[in-house]
């Protein structure tokens, strides 16, 4: 039986039981050219040389996942192919990897890769607010506390932006009131309107960033998006470091992305493990009984992972048919377990209490 390899100098069809090559094509020396194919091969495609002397033999086995389509993958040691040997010098090989740098970085990003830095600037939009919002409450609450019970969030600095003083608020807000608030200076109160604007603008922002990551993850991700919305489909691309990457995980990871504190927490002192991480905020999750979570959270991971899978590969969309298969699953699990565990107890008879495992 022969064995595939590709190597950064060629391609190699090697006898699987002496190592001897049966045949060989060999890369251009040229650097420019070798690093245009090994962009092709870190690419996950198939080069026509290892399409052609895989052609040669009526079985071969593979040496890489990527040519799983060629024959079975094996683990195979080729370090005994030495590039020196079929007069490649190190020269090349270091102008082949210089070139091949050059075009990875050159590439067009993939818009999910983009799903990543949203995120992550989402969440620092959203902790800037929230320190600022803090801040004007405790600062324009000296002047007027009792708005902090009538207006909330946005429209508590749109007030305090637009109208500034507390008269002009209560004339806007048409209320009949007697504020405990001291009276500031106009100064005091030019700064306190400033910081009100500067939070209305973070609160534009930041629904605008909540757009722009919905669009670009109904575009990328459109069966993960039907099965768990948009925005809980682009926090586990981000968590997982890209769309191709979730796909690869295992289900159990799937689970846990986002829970990995607690997950680290649990092997370091023994506490009882996570069942589940970020795939909480689905609604079939956090509304279910906390003895049924860990199982529907589980059936929506691997729901998860497969719709990765479809959209990584651009498959077809079936997105609507997991949703439908994940509520089924769903039902099925509230029909069986109905009822909360019983606690086991010990010899008297008496409930055990639960506590932390003893360190291993």
């Amino acid at each position: 039986m022969a064995v595939l390899v590709t190597k950064w100098f060629g391609i190699f069809l090697i006898d699987e039981k002496n190592g001897k090559v049966i045949d060989k094509r060999l890369m251009p020396k040229d650097p420019d050219i070798i690093a245009e194919r090994l962009a092709t091969v870190q690419r996950g495609s198939l080069l026509d040389d290892e399409r052609e002397l895989a052609a040669k033999m009526p079985k071969v086995f593979v040496s890489n996942a990527r040519q799983s389509e060629l024959g079975k993958p094996i683990f195979y040691d080729s370090s005994f192919l030495d590039h020196v040997a079929f007069g490649f010098d190190e020269g090349i090989m270091h102008n082949a990897m210089l070139g091949l740098g050059k075009l990875r970085t050159s590439e067009p990003i993939p818009r999910d890769r983009n799903l990543v830095h949203a995120i992550r600037g989402l969440d620092d939009l959203i902790e800037s607010s929230n320190l600022l919002n803090e801040r004007l409450h405790e600062w324009y609450g000296m002047h007027f506390p009792e708005l902090s019970d009538i207006a909330k969030d946005d429209r508590y600095a749109g007030l305090i932006a637009e109208h500034g003083d507390r008269e002009s608020i209560i004339r806007e807000l048409g209320i009949d009131i007697s504020s405990m608030g001291a009276d500031i200076d106009d100064d005091d109160l030019k700064e306190m309107t400033g910081l009100a604007e500067t939070l209305i603008s973070l609160y534009e922002e930041t629904e605008r960033m909540r757009r722009y990551i919905e669009d670009i993850a109904s575009e990328a991700a459109p069966n993960m998006c039907a099965l768990v919305d948009a925005p809980l489909s682009a926090r586990l691309i981000s968590l997982a470091g890209g769309l191709e990457r979730l796909s690869s995980l295992p289900s159990s990871t799937v689970q846990l992305l986002g829970a990995e504190k607690a997950m680290f927490r649990h092997l370091r002192s023994g506490k009882r493990p996570p069942k589940h991480g970020v795939i909480y905020q689905h609604p079939d999750v956090h509304r279910s009984p906390y003895w049924q979570r860990g199982k529907i959270a589980r059936a929506l991971a691997g729901k998860v992972l497969i719709s990765a899978k479809i959209d990584a590969n651009k498959g077809v969309f079936r997105g609507d048919i997991l949703r439908e298969e994940f509520e089924a699953r769903v039902k099925d699990i509230r029909e069986r377990y109905p009822e909360a565990p019983k606690r086991p107890q010990d010899k008297g008879g008496q409930k055990k209490k639960r506590g932390n495992r003893p360190r291993r």
